[in-house]
């Protein structure tokens, strides 16, 4: 028996490794703080993990974390876990031609009235909450599928 939990103890941290390491996180911030995420640090977020800086970070989000929605949406796209699947305000198909950056993600828009909306908010912060509020991301993203 003792031998049995060692071996499924291994397993369970070598698994964890591989799903970290499907994630890359250069250029990715804490979704609470404006610092670095590392891999330290996660918490479980629509089927996804979600990256911090540190702990402390960590427990502000699972004490509140509609606060952070919007960040932990894009930090979401950014580290590849979900993928846009339309607009996301219309749920439209996407037009190549309307390719946005926004925190260093692009994403795209059903028309060049929707690309307008976004471009005209201002700095990122406007534009995130836009793109990545829950009503936004839900009708734009998915779950990427498991190869």
């Amino acid at each position: 028996m003792k031998t049995f939990m060692t071996v499924l103890a291994i397993c369970v941290v070598a698994g964890a490794t591989v799903i970290a390491a499907d994630v890359d996180l250069k250029n990715v911030q804490c979704v609470v703080a404006n610092k670095a995420a590392t891999e330290g640090k996660t918490a479980d977020y629509k089927g996804g993990k979600v990256y911090f800086c540190c702990g402390g970070c960590a427990g502000k989000f699972a004490s509140d974390s509609k606060k952070y929605a919007e960040r932990a949406n894009h930090q979401l796209v950014a580290t590849k876990q979900y993928t846009q699947k339309g607009c996301p305000f219309s749920g439209g198909k996407v037009k190549a031609s309307t390719l946005v950056s926004i925190g260093g993600t692009k994403v795209g828009f059903c028309c060049d009235n929707c690309k307008g909306k976004v471009t005209s908010a201002g700095d990122d912060a406007a534009k995130m909450k836009l793109v990545f509020s829950d009503k936004a991301f839900d009708k734009g993203f998915e779950k990427k599928a498991k190869k």
